[in-house]
């Protein structure tokens, strides 16, 4: 079976589309594209571009966006779409005697491959090269306030929250509880107190009564 017989063309034009997303980092013109996340250089934490929190936040993390960059999430994602997609052309007419209709065994494709794109962008954005995009140390986070965004945040479970820097920006950073028997909830403000590599530990205000930040 041919990538380039009509029921794979979905797929065929996917793996062309990762040929230019490679040859686009290649030559250096990626940073033409818009809306790859803003990442500390020494920790990985996303700097957010002015998006405010909201129901696509939690989704965008299930999904692995923000955790690497844009372009090289959408490569992972077409590159899965098209080797899943061929998976099942060639299953089907093995099992069945002929393809899918190509839409069909895309739509399949397509939901099969956004959930392996998502657990394959926590692995990458660990080991990818990070460009630096912000001069504010993630170290200045210490001691402010936040909101966890989504998740509830546990001893070993971390959960997304949003935090300001001195000059205003916003930036999203995973937290665990200071207090190992403590939980976090969405919603929940949290002031930072320590860090621990790429880790954030926080405690919640209401749970210690802090004073305002200044």
């Amino acid at each position: 079976m041919s990538i380039f017989e009509a029921h794979n063309m979905p797929f065929a034009a996917a793996f062309v589309l990762v040929l230019l997303l490679a040859l686009v980092q290649a030559i250096g013109l990626g940073d033409m594209f818009g809306g790859d996340a803003e990442v500390d250089p020494s920790t990985g934490v996303e700097v957010d571009s002015g998006m405010q929190p909201g129901a696509l936040d939690g989704i965008f993390t299930l999904l692995g966006i923000g955790r690497v960059p844009l372009t090289i999430w959408l490569a992972v994602f077409l590159f899965g779409f098209a080797a899943i997609g061929v998976s099942i052309q060639s299953l089907s007419d093995n099992l069945l005697g002929a393809p899918l209709y190509r839409w069909v065994a895309a739509i399949v494709a397509a939901a099969a491959a956004l959930p392996l794109t998502g657990m394959l962008a926590r692995p990458l954005g660990a080991i990818l090269p990070k460009d630096e995009t912000s001069a504010v140390s993630t170290d200045t986070l210490l001691g402010r306030r936040g909101t966890i965004t989504d998740g509830i945040a546990r001893r070993g479970s971390p959960a997304r929250a949003r935090v300001q820097d001195a000059h205003g920006q916003a930036h999203h950073v995973m937290v665990e509880p200071h207090e190992p028997s403590s939980e976090m909830y969405a919603g929940d403000e949290i002031l930072l107190v320590r860090r621990e590599g790429r880790q954030f530990y926080a405690t919640a205000l209401a749970e210690r009564r802090l004073s305002p930040q200044a």
